[in-house]
């Protein structure tokens, strides 16, 4: 993705956002459950950090996909706090025009269905459409798609339709929309469900790239072979959607005892 969507393309919101502070998110005594529903996540306490690489790790069901859900502003708590980059994230905040896209613009979201993701007629539509919604013109727009096209290698399913695409296929187009927005969180749930060998290793590769440029990764995944690719830090949760442990990854993995007990393994 080209580098030159830089700080002065940001509205002064998001300046804001970007003031020197190392800590992206931050959750204090939080808790979600659904209508109806018993407690989600419960009690969580935890902060991670510009550039970190962490995975999110705990058998179904354990509160992973909801997590991830609040950090990308589709969800808000129903106790306690979540603060992005020095501020708080709240429902009422998140109604508010100028902070919702000042706050999408800096977390992409990358669902493990990409299915829910693409929806255009076309690829090219498909990438076009977070930039229409900037106002950026329309030479700047097939420019940027050009180059994530040529980054990705996907410049041949350009005019194609989604829906026919394979797995594989759709998960670099998903990718491929969320990057030209340049954002500086990446959310990837269960990145490499259902992708093919050959696909798997492309993908873990390019999260490489995209960490050591300093995006921050945040990733849920079951797969514990390709963990300690994708991440530095594992933050586990038990079945009672609670953490019950966070440490770097190599640490965490040792743990064969603990893992059982969450029923990871």
């Amino acid at each position: 993705c080209s580098s030159d969507l830089n700080s002065a393309d940001f509205t002064s919101v998001e300046q804001n956002f970007l003031i020197n502070n190392d800590i992206i998110f931050k959750v204090e005594n939080l808790e979600f459950s659904y209508p109806d529903s018993d407690r989600i996540l419960d009690n969580l306490n935890f902060a991670i950090y510009q550039g970190e690489a962490v995975s999110i790790l705990g058998a179904n069901g354990c509160g992973k996909s909801t997590l991830l859900k609040i950090f990308s502003g589709l969800l808000s708590p129903t106790a306690g706090s979540f603060s992005a980059f020095g501020e708080i994230v709240s429902a009422q905040m998140l109604q508010r025009d100028e902070f919702a896209m000042s706050y999408h613009r800096q977390i992409g979201f990358i669902f493990q269905d990409s299915d829910v993701q693409l929806f255009c007629n076309s690829v090219t539509e498909e990438l076009a459409f977070g930039l229409l919604q900037l106002d950026y013109s329309t030479d700047e727009i097939k420019q940027r798609i050009a180059e994530i096209a040529q980054l990705l290698n996907i410049e041949h399913l350009l005019n194609k339709t989604p829906y026919k695409l394979s797995g594989g296929e759709k998960k670099k187009v998903a990718i491929a929309a969320v990057l030209l927005l340049n954002p500086s969180v990446l959310i990837l749930d269960e990145p490499t469900n259902a992708l093919d060998p050959k696909t798997q290793h492309w993908l873990v590769g390019l999260l490489q790239q995209l960490h050591q440029a300093g995006k921050t990764l945040i990733i849920t995944t079951h797969n514990l072979n390709l963990v300690s690719e994708l991440s530095t830090r594992g933050i586990l949760f038990n079945e009672q959607h609670q953490i019950v442990a966070d440490a770097p990854i190599e640490q965490l993995l040792q743990q064969q005892d603990l893992l059982r007990q969450v029923n990871l393994i």
